[in-house]
């Protein structure tokens, strides 16, 4: 079995940040990447951060908004 391939430099934003608008680009929640955090499509964690994520809950893992 095949190890990932290491992220990029923190430096260098989620490829997400570059298909959203500005002001739906924030910081990923764990490692604070340049992500596609906001708005419809957005994730508090980058593709990096999430891949774990996935790993433990599947595919249907979401964010749910506490937001009243």
């Amino acid at each position: 079995m095949s190890t990932p391939p290491a992220p990029p430099p923190i430096a260098d934003p989620d490829p997400s940040a570059f298909v959203c608008l500005g002001s739906q680009v924030g910081p990923c929640a764990a490692c604070q990447r340049k992500t596609h955090k906001y708005g419809h499509g957005g994730s508090p964690l980058c593709q990096w951060c999430m891949t774990p994520v996935l790993k433990g809950w599947g595919p249907t893992a979401r964010h749910t908004s506490t937001r009243a």
